[in-house]
């Protein structure tokens, strides 16, 4: 490609990650309005992500978390999000920046957002996005309440498909 193209797919991709940061800053400030919760899809191994060292081996690719119920500390940047959810009772902090971010669903309003991102190898690897409330979080808690509380270790999202209000990216990319 040349350099004085424009690569719109890019500035399309950059501009959604940003409605996922306006999103966890509305709740950083407010909360969580209403029944809204969020699961979000990242890489593990993405340069920036930090989590324990025990949870990156168990997840050693994507993650699913889902802020809702038990979450505590969500910072919010300009390029990353920090916050605190319970794995197996035990407060953990996670670091995730924007381009981490694989997959990004609010399932109380069927709203989800997925993207590519490149797995070190060149491929694209795209994410599930929940589509609806029922499903339980793959790991970790959410929503400012108090401790003690975690979900079962073994749920997992349900699988999604192309329905309305996913934006997959992939129209807007060059083929």
């Amino acid at each position: 490609m040349a350099e004085n193209e424009l690569r719109y797919d890019s500035m399309v991709e950059e501009a959604l990650r940003g409605v996922v940061g306006k999103a966890l800053t509305h709740v950083a400030k407010h909360g969580l309005p209403g029944e809204h919760h969020f699961y979000i899809t990242f890489r593990t191994d993405d340069p920036g992500v930090m989590v324990p060292d025990h949870l990156r081996q168990r997840y050693p690719g994507d993650m699913t978390i889902v802020l809702q119920h038990q979450f505590w500390g969500l910072d919010v940047g300009a390029d990353k999000f920090s916050v605190t959810l319970t794995f197996s009772d035990v407060p953990e902090q996670l670091t995730v920046p924007y381009a981490a971010v694989v997959a990004f669903a609010d399932p109380s309003v069927r709203f989800g957002l997925q993207f590519d991102v490149a797995d070190g190898q060149g491929k694209a690897s795209p994410g599930e996005v929940p589509q609806d409330s029922s499903s339980e979080p793959a790991i970790g808690g959410a929503n400012q309440s108090t401790p003690g509380e975690s979900p079962p270790e073994d749920a997992t999202p349900a699988a999604a498909d192309s329905s309305e209000n996913v934006v997959p990216l992939d129209s807007f990319r060059r083929k």
